[in-house]
């Protein structure tokens, strides 16, 4: 498929076939749903805990004796009724990661560049550079290129050109610079726009292709 090629400046000055296996696969929902409940997922630390009976401190001593005093018999005061006592049925420390295969992640990722690529939401650009990171300048160049929508800048390599350019981003609250190599999906449904400079096409193709 054919996408026009952008200066810094948002002009156009060519185009760029983009590999059809990677920007119009066949797009699968399901697989992309898949995928992004596992990234989801494995996010999740899992260290939450509680401490049962056995777990809170004090409550050694029986409080009063069985019978004969009139109030309901009670084992300890660190047992579950008693403000103070242990928790019952709450969390646990767990592993929440799960498993997908390789092939699946990345039939994935292709449906995702493909659902951009249809709905024009990839912006290749030729040329990105700053000559010092600046906050300003990268902010400027972004809305010539994708407006006040928010926008994933891929970083082809790291190289002290592409570093300025990552450096010049980070604090953009509606953008983020991302390598590459590193694509998921989260990141790329997560954002209107992919800022795809020329050189992380071979990067992408190479790693999905």
């Amino acid at each position: 498929m054919e996408v026009d090629v952008l200066n810094m400046d948002g002009q156009k000055v060519g185009t760029m076939e983009l590999p059809e296996k990677i920007f119009a696969a066949p797009v699968q929902v399901e697989l992309m749903h898949q995928a992004y409940v596992r990234q989801l997922a494995n996010a999740r630390l899992g260290t939450h805990k509680t401490k049962t009976r056995s777990e809170v401190r004090g409550g050694g001593r029986k409080p009063w004796r069985q019978k004969g005093t009139g109030r309901a018999r009670q084992g300890s005061i660190r047992a579950p009724q008693w403000v103070g006592g242990g928790k019952v049925h709450t969390p646990r420390p767990r592993d929440y990661s799960k498993k997908m295969p390789r092939k699946m992640r990345r039939a994935a990722l292709r449906s995702a560049l493909s659902v951009k690529a249809q709905d024009n939401d990839i912006v290749l650009v030729q040329g990105l550079a700053l000559d010092e990171p600046k906050t300003r300048l990268m902010a400027e160049t972004l809305q010539k290129l994708v407006g006040n929508a928010t926008a994933l800048v891929l970083i082809p390599e790291k190289n002290p050109t592409f570093e300025v350019v990552a450096k010049s981003t980070n604090n953009l609250r509606n953008a983020k610079p991302l390598h590459a190599r590193y694509i998921n999906i989260r990141d790329l449904l997560g954002y209107d726009k992919i800022v795809l400079p020329v050189e992380a096409v071979d990067v992408i193709s190479a790693y999905l292709g």
